[in-house]
């Protein structure tokens, strides 16, 4: 199974377009419905959310893509006559989206699935609902760590020189480590200072900052990278094939991020959006979509794919059973660009 990426750092999206039931215009004039969401897996997308949405409400859909950052930065362009309804987009820029007044409350009686969600769904602050989630932690050689996988501290330990990388900020697993690391060597998640020092004395001992998830899977399977910061769904297809590499969460600083379904300020189709995202939050759709494209799915009556189970475990089904909580996205969006700056300057540089 091809297993795509998700979203953050410049990951590839795709605009889903779908005319609106019932009367009003859309962004995009007359009836119709723009949905702007991921390109990662956009032809089991189609088969699995698309097809069978336009079947139950005949609403036509049609696809576009680009990129999380493109995607956002147009819709700051457009949002005195934005040209999308709903927008599909990772839990940072949708707190960005939020704090810049693009997107307009979810009446929580349009969406009764999300009654049917995992607790940080439920709870998660600010106007969107996520619809999926991925867990950062390490990803590692099984023939190198035979006794475990590694830790926060196994990065630092000299055996492995040479032999490590680490993502860069803006990866989806940039921000995840750098907390994690100031969980482990500092006063807490928020000690970011400690954290930057401490990659700074990392430096000498990294491989490769990678931004590219399929850089980083070639250096693991070439054995040149034996640990690195990633995340659980990029060793989805490497054990399901039997190689020596797996997955685990990190010791300290379980963190998740996900990806959020928001409704455009301005948007004439409301009721029509509100329906296309309790759709996608439904216990069938989450259940295809994890099958499809590995897709972790936040409703708890969902299927989950065994190989999916088999990797991430308990936090699959309970991530907050399993220690897992969401980035503190108020503080991570007062601090990033001055991390983005920090981190090329102080460590990767």
């Amino acid at each position: 199974m091809n297993r795509p990426a998700m979203w953050v750092g410049g990951v590839l999206t795709v605009a889903l377009l779908a005319a609106g039931c019932g009367g009003g215009g859309g962004a995009s004039g007359g009836d119709e419905l723009v949905v702007s969401g991921f390109s990662f897996g956009a032809e089991e997308f189609e088969q699995t959310v698309v097809a069978p949405f336009e079947q139950e409400t005949g609403i036509d859909v049609t696809f576009d893509s680009g990129s999380n950052s493109d995607r956002y930065n147009q819709l700051l362009v457009n949002r005195a006559r934005p040209d999308v309804d709903v927008m599909l987009i990772s839990d940072l820029f949708a707190t960005d989206g939020e704090r810049e007044g693009l997107f307009a409350d979810i009446d929580p009686a349009a969406v009764p699935n999300r009654d049917s969600t995992v607790e940080f769904v439920r709870d998660a602050p600010g106007q969107g609902v996520p619809y999926t989630f991925t867990l950062p932690g390490v990803l590692y050689s099984t023939e190198a760590f035979r006794d475990g996988p590694p830790t926060v501290e196994t990065f630092w330990d000299p055996q492995y020189a040479g032999r490590i990388a680490v993502p860069d900020i803006s990866a989806t697993a940039g921000i995840p480590f750098l907390t994690a690391v100031a969980e482990t060597y500092g006063s807490g998640p928020q000690d970011v200072d400690t954290a930057f020092a401490k990659l700074a004395e990392l430096k000498p001992n990294v491989l490769q900052f990678y931004s590219s998830t399929t850089e980083l899977l070639s250096l693991l399977e070439r054995g040149e990278v034996v640990a690195a910061p990633g995340l659980d769904l990029f060793a989805y297809d490497a054990v399901e094939a039997g190689r020596p590499l797996s997955w685990a969460p990190l010791d300290q600083g379980k963190v998740l991020s996900y990806n959020k379904a928001e409704i455009v300020a301005g948007s004439e189709n409301t009721e029509a959006a509100q329906r296309f995202i309790d759709y996608l939050l439904s216990p069938e759709v989450q259940s295809r979509t994890a099958e499809a494209f590995s897709d972790k799915p936040v409703n708890r009556e969902a299927a989950v794919p065994p190989i999916v189970e088999m990797v991430s475990g308990e936090a699959v089904t309970d991530p907050g059973g399993a220690g897992f909580r969401p980035l503190d996205l108020e503080f991570v969006a007062d601090h990033r660009s001055e991390w983005i700056d920090r981190f090329a300057r102080e460590v990767s540089g």
